[in-house]
């Protein structure tokens, strides 16, 4: 099958590839200070592609950390709805460099049997999702013969994403007269598979927690003191270990209180995306079995339920040889997704309470909670919009709208404070695999699924004026 659309953005391919060789050369690491002039160069990047695409409006918005860049192409049609798009321009850092197979920040094309792809970090991450619109829209106008979308299209690229977006809920709320719209498309994530067209219709919230166990005052002689104080870290893995029952569930009295329970028709749709787990397990995961909460699906357990996470831990001596001690303090980070319903200022008080409802004698503990979080977000099912982008997802890939899969990310982003700040519903065109290692070394993109993103693109834009 073809259509004005494809036919456009496939005799344009070389315009998209173009715009990332230049875009991915820029190290727009947003957590690194010594980038803040790359994410800036980024933003200006960005700002003058978006004014060669024929966006007759482009701003740089300074921000107290990085700029974002937003874009604005009114239609001329009365009445016509307006659509947001969300990306992020920065990209993660690079470390451990050593395990690169390519120059990070040197675009390299490797031809694959599933097609060729691009390495560089931030090729789906999100420069990727976001590059497909240039030409999606270019495709779009020349399908329709339009001077003007059929929609008022508008942009918001941050620069802080991969940071945690420090400043964007601000953002939003100063410029929330700007970016008013009907629908807001996130372009942050991905599909199933290459040959499995869906969309992603829900995100995990995220909180963040830091706790400190202070036992003796300095760091004690274990011969001598050994089994007569307590040992912080000892506290310190009990404590832990005891953060998820034998079932898997986290132990936080309260934690699954506002928990939206799945109901019968998404466990239906959850279970209808196909998912090898003996491959998942030996590719993406690498991990030698699966666990978690009993009584769900792997799918089920990543994309929709939440979790607890210990991501480090430390204290004593831990440098080559031994130092017999017993150590003054402990430590350890954790991390909670959050699904539907639940609030991550709510989770610093519940794990407090845990944390000094188990503490031993003799030991002090401090339970840090940052400010803010991330919320959940969801899309919903049966709006118009969604209907609107199932078809251009089903026209982009020649298939039926009810055979579109819908998906659900087990990230975390800002896409909540959009929703709760301009009234808008969510939806999620992304062209990014499980498979492109984000955040990760050899980031990479297959490049037939931006093609298939920017012809989705285009027949979006066409969809949600019909609609």
């Amino acid at each position: 099958m073809t259509s004005p659309e494809r036919a456009f953005v496939q005799a344009h391919l070389d315009d998209l590839h173009a715009d990332l060789d230049a875009w991915l050369r820029i190290p727009s690491i947003s957590a690194d200070p010594a980038h803040a002039g790359d994410v800036a160069a980024s933003a200006e990047w960005l700002a003058g592609a978006l004014r060669r695409t024929g966006f007759p409006v482009v701003e740089i918005w300074p921000t107290p950390g990085a700029p974002a860049v937003y874009a604005e192409w009114p239609s001329a049609d009365d009445g016509a709805p307006v659509a947001l798009v969300y990306g992020h321009h920065d990209v993660q850092p690079v470390d451990p460099l050593e395990l690169w197979e390519y120059p990070p920040f040197e675009p390299t094309r490797v031809e694959t049997p599933d097609g060729p792809e691009l390495h560089a970090r931030g090729a789906i991450d999100d420069k990727g999702n976001v590059a497909f619109h240039l030409l999606g829209i270019r495709a779009h106008l020349a399908a329709t013969g339009r001077d003007t979308p059929a929609v008022t299209v508008k942009l918001l690229v941050e620069g802080e994403e991969e940071s945690g977006s420090p400043h964007f809920a601000d953002l939003l709320r100063e410029r929330a007269d700007r970016l008013a719209c009907d629908v807001v498309v996130v372009s942050d994530t991905g599909m199933a598979a290459p040959d499995v067209p869906s969309a992603v219709v829900a995100m995990r919230g995220l909180a963040d927690a830091e706790i400190a166990l202070r036992g003796p005052a300095v760091d004690l002689h274990s011969g001598s003191f050994g089994g007569g104080v307590p040992n912080p870290l000892h506290a310190m893995a009990e404590l832990l270990a005891a953060l998820h029952d034998d079932q898997g569930r986290v132990t936080l009295p309260g934690f699954y209180e506002k928990v939206r329970p799945l109901t019968d028709r998404e466990r239906e749709l959850m279970a209808r995306v196909p998912f090898d787990e003996a491959a998942w397990l030996a590719g993406p995961a690498a991990s030698r079995a699966t666990a978690g909460e009993a009584g769900f699906s792997t799918l089920e357990r990543i994309g929709a339920r939440p979790t607890a996470e210990v991501n480090g831990m430390w204290g004593g001596y831990t440098g080559p040889g031994h130092k017999t001690i017993v150590p003054a303090e402990a430590h350890a980070k954790l991390t909670f997704r959050l699904v539907a319903d639940q609030r991550p200022e709510d989770v610093g008080p519940l794990l407090r309470q845990w944390v000094d409802e188990r503490v031993p004698e003799g030991i002090v503990a401090e339970v840090h909670t940052p400010p803010g979080g991330v919320s959940p977000c969801a899309s919903d099912l049966d709006s118009p919009h969604m209907g609107a982008l199932l078809r251009a997802i089903g026209q982009a890939f020649d298939t039926a709208p009810d055979d579109v899969l819908f998906t659900r990310e087990g990230g975390s982003g800002p896409e909540a404070d959009l929703v709760e700040v301009l009234g808008a519903p969510l939806v999620f065109l992304g062209a990014g695999l499980p498979t492109d290692r984000i955040h990760s070394p050899n980031e990479r993109v297959l490049l037939p699924m931006l093609y298939r993103g920017a012809e989705a693109a285009a027949h979006l834009w066409r969809e949600l004026a019909a609609r």
